[in-house]
């Protein structure tokens, strides 16, 4: 058993006996790790409110090597991200990315270029007016640093120029296809237009600094939405929280999501 210290991001919770809980963390140095948090759920806790969902910490645990589940130690909060708890699609767009990362990552898989992109991605909706397009963008990124890059040189399936054609988006061959493997593919492919294709590669190739400045409207965006979404739910394996809960059905709380009843109360 080790102790070890490490900045970490808190991507969910769930209760578990009469007074603990257990937290999933994605950390600077371990990557993906469940700790349980004793007592964490008593009125006096010593951990008071610092497993809020998508708060950055600093967290020390005993990390037993060959268990599943670390102890969870002392936590201190770093970035309460406090200006994410009053706002519905704030709260939605969080949900969004620490579900990804959740999903993309393997268990004690260190990745600093994740944990940063995450944490840049929270810290940037208290900056952003259109939280939804911004996950778009921090989704594209996300994907391509866990070896998801959507395919849009040359088609995904058969590594041909798509040509002139307009080409689909195939979310199971992740990438671009060509008019011949669309015909031949048994799985849906999505419409997606030149002016979606272009924003596509300049956001994959830019510093997420720089490409969440892009600007997409109307049936661009639309098709990115849809491209993305759809991707992101096939590379994961289920489906992912809605970046916007008053158009979604309930779905599970661990990420933070509330049902519409929720939302429209809060609202």
């Amino acid at each position: 058993m080790a102790l070890v210290t490490t900045d970490a991001i808190v991507l969910k919770s769930m209760r578990w006996g009469e007074a603990d809980r257990i937290v999933t963390f994605f950390t600077l140095r371990l990557g993906k790790i469940r700790g349980i948090a004793r007592g964490a759920r008593r009125m006096k806790s010593r951990f008071g409110g610092t497993l809020e969902l998508f708060s950055s910490v600093n967290l020390t645990l005993f990390d037993k090597r060959h268990d599943s589940l670390a102890s969870v130690s002392q936590v201190d909060i770093s970035e309460p991200f406090a200006f994410l708890r009053g706002n519905i699609e704030r709260i939605a767009a969080a949900s969004c990315m620490v579900a990804l990362v959740d999903g993309v990552t393997a268990d004690r898989d260190p990745s600093p270029s994740i944990f940063h992109g995450l944490l840049d991605g929270l810290r940037s909706l208290g900056q952003t007016d259109d939280p939804e397009l911004l996950t778009v963008v921090f989704q594209i990124q996300a994907l391509g640093q866990a070896g998801f890059r959507p395919q849009l040189d040359h088609c995904a399936g058969c590594g041909r120029n798509v040509g002139l054609t307009a080409p689909k988006f195939s979310p199971w061959a992740g990438g671009l296809i060509c008019r011949s493997c669309e015909q031949k593919s048994r799985d849906d492919c999505l419409p997606i237009s030149p002016g979606g294709i272009a924003f596509l590669k300049q956001a994959r190739r830019m510093s997420f600094t720089m490409a969440r400045r892009l600007k997409a409207t109307g049936q661009v965006r639309s098709e990115l939405e849809d491209v993305i979404d759809t991707y992101a739910r096939t590379v994961v394996g289920k489906r992912l929280p809605a970046k916007n809960f008053l158009a979604a059905e309930p779905v599970s709380s661990e990420y933070g999501m509330v049902s519409q009843r929720a939302a429209s109360e809060m609202k």
